[in-house]
């Protein structure tokens, strides 16, 4: 009930501040919490997320694509000059904490697009905690040059250390990559990174599935695009077993929007459509084990004779089926529903509710209020439910919202990838 008096006003001020540091207090907690490290399907956790970083190689590029594939950076969308209109839509980078070569002396190396820009500042952070006195050096940004390339429009940079250390330079490359960079390519004397422009959809973000994809609910196989909050859905559980999960709310859903996905086929014939930073169950041994993990890993990470997590419904069981092809495709409808146990199975295939974090525990810790809140609202549709049937023993196990679900990114995940570096375009923030 809204209260019009002013004692009323200051009682949401002090629930609006409560609620802000309950948040902040979990992701220091979510910050701070250890891994447990298990075997698959055995312990506790069948999920493992591996801390090492391994360093890049010589020629190595991450992802294994093409820079302008629409997977990695994206295709060229054309030469940036001094007198183009999108020329003021560059940022010039003042970090401290980033040398800039600028041998022509213009300032043209600072100049850059507001996605690169972040990049790089979360990259200079890393740098400097990695080695003690040792920053992040840039020795090529933007320049009105001729020629297919990035850093004309902003998009690029060439970088070293501050110290020149070509030892580093493998380890630079990774954490480039680990600092969000869309593509990055360890070349000879210098690491080069490019991100995806700013102008496409496909740098929202969330991760999800395509409408078409299916999913297997007490009814049977249903088209995600007509999956209902309140509906259970097949899913993997913390332990390791399938099992019904219901659906407590969609972290990301609209009808129209078109992007890039990434269409994993095993060789059994089965596939999953996923955007390229949704996350996917890959199954592998463990560093200097013999143990396999089902370790949740971006979709596009994922490469021809890796395996995945597969259900064979006959035996009600689960096995891992090599993948033979990558596919990169567009679509339109953008579906991400989230479960109780923060997994679900898409098209008989094993793949996780979170996306952009590869880190299923984390991820999964950092829903905790939203997937409270959502069991407490269903908690109480059952009661009210009770009270509308007194004569009935209880309430279905399913209470369906049969309304559609509103479009866009739910307000919880947009609050935690604002808080936590992850900023969508106010472009596409507007349109939803």
């Amino acid at each position: 009930m809204r209260n019009g008096g002013s004692g009323g006003g200051g009682v949401v001020a002090v629930a609006s501040r409560c609620r802000w540091r309950i948040t902040l207090t979990l992701m220091v907690c979510m910050m701070t919490a250890t891994s447990e490290g298990c075997g698959p399907l055995r312990g506790p956790s069948p999920f493992r997320n591996p801390r090492k970083l391994k360093p890049l190689v010589f020629q190595q590029h991450e992802p294994n694509v093409s820079e302008f594939s629409i997977t990695a950076s994206g295709p060229p969308e054309g030469r940036i000059d001094r007198n183009d209109t999108r020329f003021m839509e560059l940022v010039p980078n003042y970090n401290a904490d980033i040398e800039f070569k600028d041998e022509e002396g213009t300032g043209a190396d600072r100049l850059m697009t507001q996605r690169c820009k972040e990049k790089l500042n979360t990259l200079a952070i890393s740098v400097m905690n990695q080695w003690r006195n040792v920053h992040l050096r840039v020795i090529d940004g933007w320049g009105d040059r001729f020629g297919v390339s990035l850093h004309s429009e902003g998009r690029a940079v060439d970088i070293t250390t501050s110290d020149r250390d070509k030892s580093k330079y493998g380890m630079l490359a990774r954490l480039a990559v680990q600092s969000g960079f869309d593509w990055v390519n360890y070349r000879r004397g210098y690491i080069h990174c490019s991100c995806k422009s700013e102008t496409k959809i496909n740098t929202r973000s969330m991760g999800c599935f395509t409408g078409d994809s299916t999913v297997t609910t007490l009814a049977g196989k249903k088209p995600m695009k007509d999956l209902k909050v309140g509906e259970s859905v097949l899913a993997l559980t913390n332990d390791g077993q399938l099992r019904m999960s219901k659906v407590l709310l969609f972290l990301d859903r609209s009808t129209t929007a078109r992007t890039d996905f990434v269409t994993l086929v095993t060789d059994t014939g089965k596939s999953i459509t996923a955007t390229p930073t949704h996350l996917v169950l890959r199954w592998e041994k463990a560093e200097r084990s013999q143990i396999w993990n089902a370790n949740p890993v971006l979709a596009k990470r994922i490469r021809v004779n890796d395996t995945l997590l597969t259900v064979v419904h006959h035996s009600k069981g689960l096995q891992a089926e090599r993948v033979v092809e990558v596919r990169h495709i567009e679509r339109q409808g953008l579906y991400a529903p989230l479960t109780v146990d923060g997994t679900v199975v898409v098209d008989d295939i094993v793949a996780s509710c979170y996306a952009v974090l590869d880190s299923q525990r984390l991820a999964h810790w950092a829903f905790l209020p939203a997937r409270m809140v959502a069991a407490a609202r269903a908690s109480f549709n059952g009661f009210i439910w009770r009270l509308a049937h007194p004569l009935t023993s209880g309430a279905p196990d399913n209470l369906v919202d049969n309304n559609d679900p509103p479009e866009g990114i739910h307000w919880y995940p947009r609050m935690l990838y604002a808080i936590s570096g992850y900023v969508i375009p106010a472009s596409w923030m507007d349109s939803h």
